[in-house]
């Protein structure tokens, strides 16, 4: 038994992996809308189409609009055999750094929600994310749902997964980057000038930056609003940072 993944576009994005084997569903007198996963699905020598009736797709997805398609994707993450092909470390990041090339990169401090991180990597892929970091423990990790909330921008953003933020913190720091963590009480975003290698470190849901992370970063910024509540969803406010990082950067 592997993991669902449901939703177009991710399923769409998941039938290009031809490292992993999945079973591709769809269900009967709902070919059409599905033409294209299914021709996809025919292509990959690693997916097995199959055709099944709706009441049993619902049973296997069960409250959730699959559309009369769903894919399941062996557990790749568990496998040492077939790593997810974004994965990496931050040393090899960096290494395969030019000595002066740009980059952005987004560490996520406990964001344990799997909505939360979806809508981030997609915001991450779509804003020239460079490298996401989580840490193990304390966090949301890659799955299926992330990759269907993330409509496959999972499949693309490398991400690396650490046992200690902050020593990947003052890594970072050694080559070159400056690390700006993101807080209500911080200097305002639109004020900050950001540097050509530039880490933006994301708080949890609910405590926001840790201690030691937070005494880490270079500078703390916030966004700047008029709202009546005391703060945006993590997901929103990473989306804005990081956009307006791509606009100076551009």
């Amino acid at each position: 038994m592997g993991d669902y993944v449901i939703g177009f576009h991710a399923i769409e994005e998941a039938l290009k992996n031809t490292t992993v084997r999945s079973v591709l569903y769809i269900c009967r007198n709902m070919e059409k809308r599905n033409s294209i996963l299914e021709s996809l699905g025919k292509t990959n020598p690693k997916v097995t189409v199959k055709k099944i009736a709706k009441a049993d797709m619902d049973k296997m997805a069960v409250g959730v609009d699959h559309r009369g398609a769903l894919l399941e994707v062996s557990s790749v993450r568990s496998s040492a055999t077939a790593p997810r092909k974004n994965e990496t470390t931050v040393k090899e990041f960096l290494q395969s750094l030019g000595r002066e090339s740009p980059a952005t990169v987004l560490i996520l401090d406990g964001i344990t929600d799997v909505q939360n991180l979806g809508a981030i990597l997609r915001s991450a892929d779509q804003f020239a994310t460079s490298l996401v970091i989580v840490p193990t423990r304390r966090s949301a990790q890659a799955n299926a749902t992330v990759e269907r909330i993330s409509s496959g921008a999972a499949s693309y953003v490398p991400m690396a997964t650490v046992t200690n933020l902050v020593r990947e913190m003052e890594l970072l720091q050694s080559y070159g980057f400056w690390i700006y963590g993101a807080d209500m009480n911080g200097d305002k975003l639109t004020n900050t000038k950001f540097p050509p290698r530039t880490v933006i470190v994301m708080g949890s849901e609910g405590s926001g930056l840790s201690q030691l992370v937070e005494k880490r970063c270079d500078h703390i910024v916030s966004i700047p609003t008029r709202g009546h509540i005391d703060s945006l969803n993590v997901s929103v406010a990473t989306g804005i940072i990081l956009y307006e990082v791509m606009r100076q950067h551009s």
